[in-house]
């Protein structure tokens, strides 16, 4: 499994979104300068984000998008998974596969069992509200 450029940018704004949340909203144009990316990768990004209900968009010209809950309530997991998808590190035991013919005599099954506990295991346990936290630990530098 590698990560793509959507979810490690999903990640970026929804950081950006929580260090902005001062109760209005944030523009995109802002987020895209800050963070060096081009706006209009951000705009398809966003939209992924605002469909899985993690943002709320506000329209106008003081308009922009803003997290919908705090930031301990997003786990990175949750992030990912509505920009990437299913986050399984081999096919066999992605949602909604079909069943494996060797799952039963595949000694190696339990490698990508592990693997994919472990990674759900930090991803899942991982808040944007710890992020925030790391990131104040670091003086404040944001690169991701």
């Amino acid at each position: 499994m590698k990560i793509s450029t959507k979810g490690r940018y999903a990640l970026r704004v929804m950081l950006e979104l929580a260090l902005y949340n001062t109760g209005e909203p944030v523009a995109l144009k802002d987020v895209a300068e800050r963070q060096g990316l081009s706006e209009k990768y951000l705009e398809q990004i966003i939209s992924l984000l605002n469909r899985g209900g993690l943002v709320r968009s506000v329209r106008g010209a003081k308009g922009g998008y803003a997290l919908v809950g705090k930031p301990e309530d997003y786990t990175v997991g949750k992030i990912l998974r509505v920009t990437e998808g299913d986050l399984s590190v081999v096919e066999c035991l992605s949602d909604g596969a079909p069943p494996c013919d060797r799952y039963d005599n595949c000694v190696t099954i339990r490698v990508w069992e592990k693997l994919n506990e472990a990674i759900s295991s930090v991803i899942d346990n991982t808040t944007l509200a710890d992020l925030l936290e790391w990131q104040a630990e670091m003086g404040n530098q944001y690169i991701i």
